[in-house]
């Protein structure tokens, strides 16, 4: 009968890796039969489903390997509290093409004006628009060096740092310095 599914189909799409197709193609399937698509439009919908589940599978990856702290967004800034230049210039800090130069961002000012939430913000964008970024407070990333050097594998961690297309180091005025 038409209306049957094969149960060995759930196993070959989890084998393949395709979550998307497992979760919705017995009721993408009644809905193809139901308004009359064809086998290419039942198959162009599986496949959307499954493209867009990963792109945010990979984005919830991507933001969770970057260590940024989840609170400090740009939804989250209050941009009234940050100088008009810094205002005007976000939305291109953003787009972060000054990632693709290897330049510095460097943000300054007295403890508790947002600098970090800016800095985190920016990350969060960064990420969201497919760039790989690490946040660090400064004291880990120092105890970090300091063991990779112990251990005689810092070249190895400074090549894993290069993979990132921005690292953000917060607090560094605080480092100890000895």
């Amino acid at each position: 009968p038409m209306n049957t599914v094969d149960p060995s189909l759930p196993v070959l799409l989890r084998s393949l890796k395709l979550p998307g197709f497992v979760a919705h193609h017995v009721d993408l399937a009644a809905r193809a039969r139901d308004q009359g698509w064809g086998f290419e439009m039942y198959l162009r919908q599986l496949v959307d489903i499954e493209v867009e589940n990963r792109a945010t599978r990979r984005l919830e990856r991507d933001l969770k390997a970057s260590k940024l702290p989840a609170e400090k967004t740009l939804a989250n800034l209050d941009r009234r509290r940050l100088p008009e230049p810094v205002q005007r210039h976000l939305p291109t800090l953003c787009e972060g093409e000054f990632t693709r130069d290897g330049a510095n961002l460097l943000l300054f000012g007295l403890p508790g004006r947002g600098k970090t939430h800016l800095a985190c913000a920016v990350g969060h964008e960064l990420v969201r628009r497919g760039r790989r970024v690490r946040f660090y407070p400064a004291y880990e990333l120092v105890q970090e060096l300091l063991t990779a050097r112990r251990d005689l594998q810092l070249p190895q961690f400074l090549r894993r740092l290069d993979r990132f297309d921005a690292v953000i180091i917060d607090d560094i005025g605080y480092v100890q310095q000895t």
